[in-house]
């Protein structure tokens, strides 16, 4: 995932922080006691509601669109100024209870005494600071209309549809050639052909890896490898999921791809009936690509017509989480960044796909730090190729390399929409804990446990009555963004790398 991108995205990651602290009594109790405009309150909380709407759609905007790249600039600079205001009573107000904690008896006379004096030229300053960060706000929330800025959406004009939906994948395959992936396809292949049954339910294995990791491609490879004939499996079906995950739609889905015939029941226990029919006795081969749902009852749902098939069923599934896998039950292969040697070759055979280019010495050189700003991704690396493709000057070259990944012609750019629906799909709180490390220089190592501090100190981990030591609830934040391919395992020990271009 690469952190530029997430750069962009701290807005509606970091809104969060404002909205908890809004919602905190002692803010309430502030502005009620020192009798100050308790509007003041109730209107920064509309406003960073309302650019919190459009914050969803500023973000996929921004990549093409100047105007709006600067409006949510300028947005998460207010909204910075909202905090930093609200953090300066946070601290007022705990300074003020440390004090007086450190003299109980005193305890009454030292909150009185700190509300009527010392907030005295304070309050003047948070009334003025407040007034000020709202007229920004006002000023911003204006705008969207200028700006084309819509409420609540996920719409993305730059790829033509909502960064939700991606082209639905099938079993055919679009790669001929598929670099760096010989020792991974073997290690599916012999699970797929092992003796090794399951006398209960089909074997089950993920495919686990971030976006672009050319997770389908494999399956697409191995699904139609000749060993896999050889193994006389009496079913094959091929079914792309996607984020979507309906227990009704996915099981007629299954169905549709295992008789090849169109079915229209919208009842689930006759679907059931239907599929059992058709499996009952027979060793299939299914392939759940692009599987998002990490609700255990609804896999367990479309799993139960699934365990009719005869000993030797396979069910093969690409995910990007291994929570996804483990719901499942399933064996984990996880996919790793390709190494250097097998990122230049996939990146030369998509540059010299139709021989209009010869690579000299110096494009080449350019060519090599162009691959290695790929990180290992294939995706980038099959993006960037292709675009080069018809491009030979050395100044086409060098702008490609001193470019933003985002500022690549839309017609040309899968690797956005790929990597920002991970980030989208994220709950608000690991949000919060992943864009945080955009602040960070690129390519910059993590300790997870000092990370862990980091998203302590800024109050980023819910315990909720406090049930949870911080530190704990934050080990269990990194174990799920880890577990999402957001950080993999670094050379080093104990250190972990970014998602990052």
């Amino acid at each position: 995932m690469a952190a530029e991108l997430v750069g962009g995205a701290l807005l509606s990651a970091f809104l969060q922080v404002a909205f908890d602290r809004l919602a905190s009594p002692q803010f309430l109790d502030f502005f009620h006691r020192r009798k100050l405009d308790e509007k003041l309150l109730c209107n920064l909380n509309i406003m960073l509601h309302s650019i919190n709407a459009l914050a969803d759609d500023a973000e996929q905007k921004q990549y093409t669109a100047p105007h709006v790249k600067a409006w949510l600039f300028a947005a998460k600079e207010a909204v910075f100024d909202a905090e930093d205001l609200l953090g300066e009573i946070d601290y007022e107000l705990t300074r003020c209870q440390v004090e007086a904690q450190s003299e109980p008896q005193t305890f009454t006379y030292k909150v009185s005494n700190f509300f009527n004096s010392t907030f005295t030229s304070f309050n003047k300053k948070i009334e003025s600071g407040m007034k000020e960060v709202l007229e920004k706000l006002e000023y911003l929330a204006k705008q969207k209309g200028a700006l084309g800025l819509k409420e609540g959406t996920y719409s993305d004009d730059r790829f033509g549809s909502t960064v939700s939906q991606k082209l639905p994948s099938s079993s055919l395959v679009v790669e001929s050639v598929i670099y760096g992936r010989d020792t991974d396809k073997e290690i599916i292949l012999s699970w797929l052909t092992s003796e090794i049954d399951n006398p209960s339910q089909p074997s089950i294995l993920s495919i686990v890896g971030m976006g672009g990791l050319v997770k389908t491609t494999l399956a697409q490879h191995v699904y139609n490898h000749p060993k896999i004939d050889d193994t006389k499996f009496d079913i094959k079906a091929w079914v792309c999921v996607s984020d979507h995950f309906h227990v009704l739609t996915v099981t007629r889905t299954i169905l549709e791809a295992i008789t090849n015939k169109q079915d229209d029941s919208g009842n689930l226990e006759m679907l059931h009936k239907k599929l059992k029919e058709n499996l009952s006795g027979r060793k299939f081969l299914l392939v759940l690509d692009d599987v998002w749902n990490e609700r255990r009852e609804e896999w367990e749902a479309v799993q139960t017509p699934l365990s009719y098939g005869a000993p030797g069923s396979r069910i093969l599934v690409t995910t990007r989480g291994e929570k996804v896998a483990s719901n499942m039950r399933s064996k984990v292969h996880r996919l790793k960044q390709l190494g250097e040697d097998e990122c230049w070759n996939v990146f030369e055979n998509h540059v010299l796909k139709d021989g209009d280019i010869e690579l000299n010495n110096e494009l080449k050189e350019i060519g090599r730090r162009i691959v290695e700003k790929c990180n290992g991704l294939p995706l980038a690396l099959k993006t960037i190729g292709c675009l080069l493709r018809t491009k030979s000057s050395i100044s086409d070259w060098k702008n490609i390399l001193e470019s933003e990944i985002w500022e690549l012609p839309k017609e040309d750019n899968e690797i956005i929409p790929a990597l920002f629906l991970s980030y989208r799909y994220l709950p608000s709180h690991l949000k919060r804990c992943f864009a945080y490390c955009a602040l960070f220089p690129k390519d910059y190592e993590f300790v997870k446990e000092e990370l862990i501090l980091s998203w302590m100190a800024q109050n980023f981990l819910q315990c909720p009555q406090q049930k949870r030591h911080p530190e704990k609830v934050g080990e269990q934040y990194f174990d799920d963004l880890l577990s999402r391919s957001f950080f993999q395992p670094s050379s080093v020990e104990r250190h972990f790398a970014c998602m990052t271009f």
